[in-house]
């Protein structure tokens, strides 16, 4: 039961080895400018703990965040100058008279935010799986989510973006036992994620390899 080849040992493991990519990825986010490449290294080492063909952990998560850094930090910081605009738009919107109008307007800003959440993400695990360059990889994420991914993969999409947004639901909707949605994300919870999401990016990228 509680051999190294036990399901039970497996388990634990997986878990032990979740809690320490959660605190790297915490860590290494820390200076706000490093979240690109921070997302990187986690879904790199998460789509490996996915297919049962992780490593060290903490050597892969420092390679993986080496070795994309410059990549990831500039798309990281292009979609944050690009997702100020929506944000900015829906803070304008809530002053603007309850009509129509702001309720369009509120709902392409939305829509608008959520694009740029998933470019994030699509563009992240792209990064972590294949070697590109910044160029590349903003050309290609964005065509394969809009098009192809968009399309072909568009119910995988949504689950993406609602796995991504659970948390912001939860903390929403469960009022004064919001704080323990802080505690697991602090913990386990963006690993967990992550690699949730991690299934759904490796069978996507399947297809491209």
């Amino acid at each position: 039961m509680f051999g190294i080849d036990s399901k039970l040992y497996e388990f634990l493991s997986k878990i032990a080895d979740l809690i320490i990519v959660n605190l790297l990825f915490i860590i290494c986010s820390l200076p706000i400018v490093t979240i690109g490449a921070s997302t990187t290294a986690l879904y790199g080492v998460t789509k490996k703990m996915a297919s049962n063909s992780e490593g060290y952990i903490f050597r892969s998560y420092f390679k993986l965040f080496k070795e994309n850094f410059k990549q990831s930090t500039i798309m990281w910081i292009i979609l944050l100058v690009l997702s100020l605009i929506p944000t900015a738009d829906l803070y304008i919107i809530n002053y603007m008279p309850k009509g129509l109008l702001p309720t369009v307007l509120r709902g392409f800003m939305l829509a608008a935010a959520l694009a740029i959440l998933f470019v994030f993400l699509y563009a992240m695990a792209l990064q972590s799986t294949f070697e590109n360059t910044v160029k590349n990889t903003l050309k290609n994420a964005p065509l394969s989510i809009n098009f192809i991914m968009g399309i072909g993969h568009f119910p995988w999409t949504l689950l993406i973006v609602a796995i991504t947004l659970l948390p912001i639901i939860l903390l929403v909707t469960l009022g004064s036992a919001a704080s323990s949605v802080i505690y697991v994300m602090s913990f386990v919870g963006f690993s967990v994620l992550a690699y949730l999401n991690s299934f759904i990016f490796n069978r996507i990228f399947k297809k491209y390899m």
